[in-house]
């Protein structure tokens, strides 16, 4: 089976999607089947480099809806040498380029069946945090993205709760929804040696008790509320320390941080920045908690990344695989709001060590049952199969 993964930028700090169309491709990989990848990045891209599939980049795109004029031409000449096309992401020219090339194909051709993962991009979420950007897309939607969604063989929702909300955007919105298993890789190498690679670069953060949020900074995410709740219980134990780690793509942390000066707990956390390989994996596991009050989370890989390595979730009722967190026990939810991060945070102290212990169990359980990459990549195999993809 011959795979085309489309998807705007394969830059690592863009989040979860590329991420998941690594490891899913490693899978794959494994298993005989080919994957290669689109992307609309300029072909000097420094984080090109070091990409594990074959790369067509076919950018620079131009604006932040990232158009390039190269993009439906390759579709046209390369599109029939795969079994599948694989859209990751709405909302940027990658999405509408394929679909206008894919339809336009000539007569004496067929191009191979595409579908979509939103990837949360439709969430009425950003409906109601940001009308006036809503109110754009509705513009554009009628032909543009309505159009993807509805021609596609299938739209992929990562769980029931995304294929649900994703319904409540436009009221003009018809497609094949399907819900297929989403996840990633349990991390390789020495946990410990993991951990003391990260304690290394960090070592004032040693004997103390880790509260860790790893994730894009954004206003998505919460982190406003996490601080200030933080500020809230840091004082029952001076051991706790609250890790930041994630790149700041809109500015928002200098904000952050004078909250932080302004509510008297500015050293008592830590910034990290993007952390990447070993020294990511490190943060998990010299992490006594996650957490991540967001306001709007499709999937969370970063809280899949967690309950991989034991280490249990603080999540909102906005990250969408709450249920099943809640169902495992491997964490504790509450609402994308100041009372409701702070019960989190409350919670998790009083909690007695073998419960706490219990609990971490119920992570990595949670993990491999629910969001191992190898039951995502059988998933999502088993739905191309069912639309007409061969082997």
């Amino acid at each position: 089976m011959r795979i085309l993964h489309v998807i705007s930028s394969v830059n690592p700090q863009g989040g979860g999607p590329i991420e998941v169309v690594k490891q899913l491709g490693h899978i794959n990989s494994s298993y005989g089947r080919s994957v290669e990848v689109v992307c609309l990045d300029p072909p000097d891209a420094p984080w090109l480099q070091d990409f594990p599939f074959k790369l067509y980049a076919l950018g620079p795109g131009i604006s932040n809806y990232r158009y390039s004029k190269y993009l439906i031409p390759w579709m046209r000449q390369n599109a029939t040498h795969y079994d599948a096309v694989i859209l990751n992401g709405i909302w940027q020219y990658s999405s509408f380029g394929t679909w206008l090339a894919l339809r336009s194909f000539p007569k004496n051709q067929v191009p191979p069946p595409y579908f979509v993962f939103t990837h949360g991009m439709l969430d009425p979420w950003f409906k109601y945090t940001y009308p006036l950007k809503h109110l754009k897309k509705w513009l554009y939607w009628p032909w543009g993205e309505y159009r993807v969604l509805r021609d596609a063989q299938a739209v992929l929702f990562t769980c029931e709760e995304e294929k649900l909300l994703a319904r409540q955007s436009f009221w003009l919105y018809q497609c094949k929804e399907v819900v297929v298993n989403y996840g990633t890789t349990k991390p390789n190498g020495n946990s410990e040696a993991q951990r003391q690679l990260f304690l290394e670069q960090f070592p004032h953060l040693r004997s103390k008790r880790l509260l860790l949020f790893l994730s894009r900074i954004h206003v998505k995410k919460g982190c406003d509320l996490l601080i200030e709740a933080f500020a809230r219980v840091v004082g029952s134990d001076d051991s706790l320390h609250l890790v930041i780690a994630g790149p700041d793509q809109t500015g928002w942390k200098t904000t952050l941080q004078r909250q932080a000066k302004h509510l008297g707990i500015e050293q008592k956390i830590t910034w990290t920045g993007m952390l990447s390989g070993d020294v990511k994996w490190g943060a998990y596991h010299a992490a006594e908690v996650f957490v991540l009050p967001s306001h709007q989370e499709n999937f969370g890989i970063a809280v899949a990344e967690a309950m991989a390595c034991g280490v249990p979730v603080l999540i909102s009722n906005k990250v969408n695989i709450w249920r099943e967190i809640e169902a495992d026990g491997a964490g504790l939810v509450a609402n994308d709001d100041l009372t409701g991060t702070i019960e989190l945070l409350q919670k998790w102290l009083r909690m007695l060590p073998n419960a706490q212990q219990a609990m971490r169990h119920n992570a990595k359980q949670c993990f491999v049952e629910r969001f191992e990459a190898h039951q995502a990549v059988q998933s999502l195999i088993d739905v191309l199969l069912a639309n007409g993809v061969t082997l």
